[in-house]
């Protein structure tokens, strides 16, 4: 469970990242941050390729930097948009990875006002995880 300066730190990474969104075809940016399991706090954006599948979403963005810098662990995640959108079904599997079945997800507008907060049982019933490799 997020404590509430955890979550305020997170949506304030969120939106203040925003702004660095590269979407110039859907002009539908989309801020993360992530927080690890060691306290740390890591940003991402959208960013888009003019060959669509080469683009890369703001959840993912900021979970591959955690993982580059060694993090394997989330303990919660906030995503900002300028009408509060749900994370990809791409983005939930990846953060399924990393976050386990009850990774907090907190949905923010661009002004930072918590619209919806969920886990990501909620987000990715039935979701397929690692150790669902290993039986």
């Amino acid at each position: 469970m997020l404590s509430k300066a955890q979550k305020k730190k997170l949506i304030e990474k969120a939106v203040a990242i925003l702004p660095n969104s590269y979407a110039p075809y859907s002009k539908y940016a989309v801020g993360a941050a992530v927080l690890t399991a060691n306290g740390k706090i890591y940003q991402g954006v959208n960013i888009e390729n003019a060959a669509y599948p080469s683009s890369i979403c703001a959840e993912r963005s900021a979970i591959f930097n955690a993982v580059s810098d060694g993090e394997r662990q989330l303990v919660g995640l906030a995503v900002a948009t300028r009408n509060a959108g749900s994370p990809c079904g791409a983005c939930r599997q990846v953060m399924r990875e990393f976050g386990g079945k009850d990774l907090p997800v907190l949905i923010v507008n661009e002004q930072g006002e918590l619209v919806e907060e969920t886990n990501l049982l909620e987000l990715l019933p039935r979701s397929f995880g690692p150790e669902d490799l290993l039986s």
